[in-house]
């Protein structure tokens, strides 16, 4: 038995979790865009995973790598896996290339001194990095060369945006534009400031919707991060929302964004503010977001990331068509069992009532929502599904909030042959027991909440 943090309203999340088809949230067909891995579940067999390599709250001169099956439960892959020959190693922004290396780009120098050169480094496999070279923005008078951020356009062409100022005014910084000019990312255009956005903006991350540019770009003096969008690269970009017109909150900064595997996006960005590193998600292009929650586990750790998102071979494999029974991974006489149309935890053995072993036998089938998904079905035909964050079992009335409702993507467990269930509609959120009934569950990043949502599939019961 384990403590259950406290759940915010059905009511409040969503709000903000209205969803938009998957296929109505379509990026330009680029190799290597950030986040372009498909909307879609990993398909059997498969897994999702996005990458984070941040600098440390505690220290600016080496990187860690993190890494996560569902953009939330992020996990150290390699400490200080990256130490730059000379310098510092700030605000790193990864992207994999149509070569098949992975590339960051860095600020080299702390905060106190003038910057004018930004790094760059590649690793074969995102834990192993070699130093490739300091490169000097071509800009005069350049006072500060910060926070460059890979956008790779849907033509394919790879570009860095990079945040610069001049001797003149040192801490007024305006985005600028270096577009490759070979395959190998050793030559750069000359730099073009981004229109529209204008002087006195930092940290500009873009990402790219059928023809429309999207930035995400820090205004410094008030702190908060603007909205702006463009038909063009360059721009002009309009910017449409200031203030705290998302929620966030002001001393906000570092914004980047992944597209999730129900379609949505996540916004993470570092609250230096308050020592706190937070993500939101949208379901409408950007027009509203969740409540902002802090990342678990690398939050007050992690500074100024940007994460790469693939999908990759390895990932759980659950047969659907089939009846299958779930012994949880760390009370292993217990199993799911339908009572009174709730999903709860008790002891199942070769001795319980034969209506208590068909009520622990459920079908496996495609996820409502998500073929690549799953939903489960108990002997009556009802739908395992959420409602009030209860797990529990209903007809299927034909609406798309019952699908995603009754949708869950298979995530690896705590042991071996175990999964976990992620809610369709509410990423980072799980199966879990707590008293022996399973609710859907925030993940708060601990091993305890881990093994408490983890489950292995087993011959039925009934």
């Amino acid at each position: 038995m384990t403590t259950r943090p406290p759940m915010p309203s059905r009511r409040t999340l969503l709000r903000a979790m209205t969803v938009l088809p998957a296929s109505a949230l379509v990026l330009g067909e680029a190799p290597g865009l950030l986040g372009t891995a498909s909307a879609a579940a990993p398909p059997s067999g498969s897994a999702t995973r996005y990458t984070i390599v941040p600098f440390l709250d505690s220290n600016d001169g080496t990187v860690n790598v993190y890494q996560s099956d569902d953009a939330t439960d992020f996990r150290l892959a390699k400490s200080s896996a990256y130490t730059p020959p000379s310098n510092r190693i700030r605000d790193a922004s990864i992207f994999k290339h149509t070569n098949g290396y992975y590339y960051i780009t860095y600020t080299t120098h702390t905060w106190q001194d003038p910057s004018t050169t930004i790094g760059f480094a590649r690793s074969s496999d995102r834990v192993n990095w070699t130093f490739l070279y300091d490169y000097t923005v071509p800009i005069a008078n350049l006072s500060r060369a910060w926070a460059p951020e890979w956008f790779v356009d849907s033509d394919g062409s790879v570009n860095v945006i990079v945040s610069c100022s001049t001797a003149n005014d040192e801490w007024i910084f305006t985005p600028y534009l270096l577009k490759a000019t070979n395959s190998g990312l050793t030559a750069w255009s000359s730099p073009v400031a981004l229109s529209g956005i204008g002087a006195n903006h930092i940290d500009t991350y873009l990402v790219k919707i059928g023809s429309t540019y999207h930035a995400f770009t820090k205004n410094e003096t008030t702190k908060y991060i603007e909205y702006a969008t463009a038909s063009s690269l360059a721009g002009p970009y309009t910017i449409r929302r200031t203030g705290n017109w998302a929620g966030w909150g002001s001393y906000r900064e570092g914004a980047a964004l992944v597209q999730l595997d129900n379609g949505g996006w996540r916004i993470f960005f570092d609250g230096y503010g308050d020592g706190t590193y937070y993500y939101s998600d949208s379901y409408d292009t950007f027009a509203t977001w969740s409540a902002p929650a802090a990342l678990p586990v690398v939050s007050g750790t992690a500074r100024h990331f940007t994460v790469v998102k693939e999908t990759v071979s390895g990932g759980p494999s659950l047969a659907k068509g089939v009846t299958r029974s779930f012994q949880s991974a760390n009370f292993s006489t217990r199993y799911w069992q339908s009572q009174s149309s709730l999903l709860n935890l008790p002891v199942v053995s070769g001795s319980s009532p034969t209506t208590e072993k068909q009520a622990s036998t459920f079908t496996v089938v495609a996820g409502l929502a998500d073929a690549n998904g799953y939903s489960f079905r108990d002997a009556s035909g009802n739908y395992l599904r959420h409602w009030d964050f209860r797990a529990r079992f209903d007809a299927n009335n034909g609406t798309s909030t019952f699908a995603k409702d009754a949708t869950f993507i298979a995530r690896t467990g705590t042991t071996s042959g175990s999964l976990r269930f992620e809610s369709y509609n509410y990423p980072g959120y799980y199966l879990r027991h707590y008293n022996y009934q399973l609710r859907v569950e925030r993940t708060d990043g601990t091993d305890l909440f881990r093994g408490d949502s983890s489950f292995v599939p087993v011959a039925a019961w009934a």
